[in-house]
């Protein structure tokens, strides 16, 4: 039986459910696959000045190019990391390659890899299995990829830890009143990272009466979520199915800033800690930028 307390997810402000949930320190995942990229989210943790985290994310891109830029980050764990159909994330690079702002440690697995440990968080496993590294040397590296012999057939299978993250972060299209959670599209690992993460927080474009039936639907019910807010065009700018479209200008626009790191911080403080919420920031972007929120 689940208990009382967690029947119902709590309908929270961004800015209050990241005060709550992310603290200094914490392993927090930001997940989302060329859709529902919770943005928003990764704002108010660089707003909040969060610090010494450890960020996993399958497909790091422009918004962890930011938490990295601005300081936020200790540790990655990934499996492939770039501006997608721009370039390279600069911010990410210069904090490997020249420690700035300071180090940053990486873990490196393949898609694979990290959607298997996700499922084995999600499902209470301490570790997966996969045939995915064999006749790589991908596991000389990375030490979270050990070896082990199937006892039923003798096969030797990689094997990866589960990933509990302290904070799982997501975007959905609808909740209903009860704090339930639809999203459809593209789902990725959106629905794993939050069963296997400690606390949750999903940001959703509405909240409805009730959901319509959906190709590809995912309904995530509301004892595994602590806390939703609503804030539309969140994942801006990445794109919600149905509500809006991707932002490809911002892509492109983004490599040139993030090259420079004064024009970097220059943006960064003027879009970003200088202003109050995600609206705000939209409406201290170039409208140029935001013909693609209206899908």
């Amino acid at each position: 039986m689940v208990p009382e307390a967690q029947l119902m997810a709590r309908f929270s402000s961004l800015r209050d459910a990241v005060a709550e949930h992310v603290h200094d320190g914490d392993t927090v995942a930001l997940e989302g696959f060329t859709h529902l990229i919770p943005f928003a989210a990764g704002h108010e943790i660089i707003r909040q000045r969060r610090q010494d985290l450890t960020l996993v994310r399958m497909t790091p891109d422009i918004i962890y190019d930011q938490l990295i830029g601005m300081g936020c980050a200790r540790k990655l764990i990934f499996s492939w990391a770039g501006n997608p159909g721009a370039g390279s994330l600069h911010r990410f690079r210069d904090a490997v390659e020249h420690s700035v702002p300071h180090p940053l440690e990486i873990e490196e697995h393949s898609h694979a890899g990290m959607a298997t440990r996700y499922q084995a968080g999600a499902s209470g496993l301490p570790f997966g299995m996969l045939r995915g590294y064999a006749g790589t040397d991908l596991a000389s590296i990375t030490p979270t990829i050990r070896w082990v012999t199937c006892p039923f057939t003798g096969e030797n299978l990689a094997a990866v830890p589960a990933l509990h993250p302290d904070v799982g972060v997501i975007c959905a299209q609808q909740a209903d009143r009860d704090g339930n959670v639809m999203m459809w599209g593209i789902t990725g690992v959106q629905k794993e990272t939050v069963l296997a993460s400690t606390r949750s927080i999903v940001l959703v474009e509405e909240v409805v009466d009730e959901f319509s039936p959906r190709t590809n639907g995912v309904v995530l019910p509301s004892w595994v979520v602590d806390d939703i807010a609503v804030v539309p065009s969140g994942s801006y700018p990445s794109y919600a199915l149905d509500y809006s479209l991707r932002a490809s200008a911002f892509y492109a626009q983004w490599e040139p800033i993030s090259k420079d790191l004064a024009q970097f911080g220059a943006w960064m403080d003027e879009h970003v800690l200088s202003t109050a919420d995600h609206a705000a920031f939209l409406e201290s972007l170039d409208p140029s930028l935001l013909g693609d929120l209206d899908g």
